[in-house]
C-alpha cells in the first residue's frame, strides 16, 4: 500500500480506492468524527515553503470509495474525475494565505507504527491562464496527499499538488503521475486534539 516512488511515476496499490478487504473499518470512517493537521509543506522545485491547515470533517464511505474506482476503470481518468467532482465536501486543505479548497475523498487507516496513515484526494484549481492557453497541465487535474502520522505526532507525507491518476493495465495497481518533478514534501505533520 505505499507510494513508490519510479521515475516521475508513483505506484499505488489497489487498496487505496479498493473496496473489498477493508470493508468493515471504511463503513465505520464516514461515521467518525472529523480531525485536524497543521503541516509545513516543502516544495523542493520552487525552494518554498508553506504552512498548512488540513481538517478533514467526515471519512469517506466505502460506497463512495467503490464508485471512484468503479468511474476510473471503467470510463477512464475523466470520469473519475466527474465522479469526484461530485462527492460532497468531506473538508478542506488552506495555507495561511488561501481561502482554501474543498476535499472530496478522505481516507484513515491503522499505520504500521501504531499511528495513522491518511490519504486525501481531490480536484484542483484551474488557474485562468491553463484553460486560456489549453496547457498541457489540464492533463493534470487531481491532488493526492499522503500522510503517516506516528503517535508522537511529527510525521510526514507527499502531496502530488497535480497528478494524473490511471490504472495500470497488467498489475491493476493505481498509477499517480506528478506533473512537477518531485511531490511537495509534508513535515511536521500533527493532528491537533
Amino acid at each position: 500500500m505505499d507510494l513508490i516512488r519510479k521515475s516521475g511515476v508513483r505506484r499505488v496499490a489497489t487498496a487505496l480506492l479498493a473496496a473489498g478487504s477493508l470493508s468493515v473499518g471504511l463503513a465505520a470512517q464516514s461515521n467518525a468524527p472529523g480531525v485536524r493537521f497543521t503541516a509545513t509543506a516543502m516544495d523542493m522545485d520552487r525552494g518554498t515553503t508553506t504552512q498548512l491547515q488540513i481538517v478533514v470533517d467526515r471519512w469517506s464511505s466505502q460506497a463512495q470509495r467503490a464508485k471512484l474506482l468503479d468511474a476510473l476503470a471503467k470510463k477512464g481518468p475523466e470520469k473519475l474525475l466527474d465522479t469526484l467532482q461530485d462527492q460532497p465536501k468531506v473538508g478542506y486543505i488552506r495555507s495561511s494565505t488561501s481561502l482554501g479548497w474543498d476535499l472530496r475523498y478522505a481516507y484513515e487507516e491503522p499505520g504500521e507504527d501504531g499511528g495513522e496513515r491518511v490519504v486525501l484526494v481531490t480536484d484542483r484549481p484551474i488557474a485562468f491562464w491553463e484553460t486560456a492557453n489549453d496547457a498541457r497541465t489540464l492533463d493534470y487535474p487531481f491532488t493526492v496527499i499522503e500522510m503517516r502520522v506516528p503517535p508522537s505526532g511529527d510525521g510526514e507525507g507527499t502531496i502530488a499538488v497535480a497528478a494524473k491518476v490511471m490504472v495500470d493495465r497488467v498489475s491493476k495497481d493505481l498509477i499517480l503521475e506528478n506533473y512537477t518533478i518531485a511531490p511537495v514534501q509534508l513535515r511536521g505533520v500533527k493532528r491537533l486534539k
